[in-house]
C-alpha cells in the first residue's frame, strides 16, 4: 500500500521533538495566509496534544500536515463552512484520530486515504494513499451531492493554500444559498447541516428551497454514508424511497 507520507519522506520513527524542530517550519507561510484571510479562524491547540498528534502522524513540522497538527486545533474558513483538521479541539477531531491512527510503529500500514478536512454539509477532503482514484498524494473530495470521490488536481499543501486564498467561493457556488454565512456561523464546530430532500437527488438540488437543520457532525457523516449505501446501486433516473435508520 502506498504511503500518504510519500511527500514528506519520514522513513524512521521520530520523537515529537525531532519532528517538531525543523529548520524551515511550514507554519510561518500558513500563518501569513491566515492573516490575509478575514474569514479564516485559527483554533487553539493544547501544545502537548499537538505534539502527540505530530508523533502519531510521523510527519515533520516542515510539512503542511505536520504544521497544522502542531500549531493549531484546526482552521475554520468561510464562517466555519470548511474545517481543516489539525491538532484537534474538544469539538473538532485531530488528524490522527480522524484517521484511526494510534501509536506509530515501523510495521504499521498507513491508511489508504487520509481525511484532512470536512465541510459543513458533510463533504470530505482526503489525500489519496492508494484507495482512491487518481494520483497518489492527490486530494480528493467526497461530495454530498455526488456521493462519490473526485480528484481536485492538487496535493495537500496546495489544497490548504488554495482554500485560504479564496478558492472556496467558486468550488461551492452550487451548494450555497442566500443566508448561508449566517446559518453556518451560528453552528458549533461539532455540528453540520443536514439537507432534505438529499442533495444527491433531483428534488434536493435546489438547496435554497430544501429543509435544512443543524445536526451533530458525526450524525451527518453517518447519514451521508447511509444515503450512499442506499443510492449507490441504483441506475440513473430510478425512483426510490430513502430511509434513515436511528441507532
Amino acid at each position: 500500500m502506498a504511503s500518504w507520507r510519500h511527500d514528506v519522506g519520514v522513513e524512521n520513527l521520530g520523537t515529537s521533538a525531532e519532528l517538531a524542530n525543523v529548520s524551515d517550519p511550514a507554519w510561518h507561510r500558513l500563518r501569513e495566509l491566515v492573516n490575509q484571510n478575514a474569514k479564516a479562524r485559527v483554533l487553539p491547540v493544547v501544545p502537548e496534544a499537538g505534539q502527540a498528534v505530530l508523533f502519531r502522524l510521523q510527519v515533520t513540522a516542515g510539512s503542511t500536515l505536520g504544521a497544522l497538527a502542531l500549531n493549531c486545533g484546526g482552521l475554520l474558513l468561510d464562517h466555519g463552512w470548511l474545517r481543516i483538521l489539525g491538532g484537534g479541539t474538544s469539538e473538532l477531531p485531530d488528524l490522527a484520530s480522524a484517521n484511526g491512527l494510534g501509536a506509530p510503529s515501523s510495521e504499521q500500514e498507513p491508511p489508504g486515504s487520509m481525511t484532512v478536512a470536512y465541510d459543513v454539509l458533510g463533504g470530505i477532503f482526503a489525500v489519496n494513499g492508494g484507495d482512491l482514484p487518481g494520483d497518489l498524494g492527490e486530494v480528493h473530495y467526497w461530495g454530498p451531492d455526488t456521493l462519490d470521490w473526485t480528484p481536485i488536481g492538487s496535493g495537500h499543501t496546495t489544497f490548504v493554500h488554495w482554500a485560504l486564498s479564496g478558492g472556496l467561493q467558486d468550488f461551492y457556488q452550487d451548494l450555497r444559498w442566500p443566508g448561508w454565512a449566517e446559518e453556518t456561523s451560528s453552528l458549533r464546530d461539532d455540528q453540520g447541516i443536514t439537507v432534505y430532500p438529499p442533495l444527491a437527488t433531483a428534488e434536493g438540488q435546489n438547496i435554497a428551497a430544501a429543509n435544512r437543520a443543524p445536526v451533530p457532525f458525526t450524525e451527518l457523516l453517518a447519514l451521508n454514508q447511509d444515503l450512499a449505501r442506499q443510492l449507490g446501486p441504483l441506475p440513473d433516473g430510478q425512483s426510490f424511497h430513502v430511509e434513515f435508520k436511528e441507532d
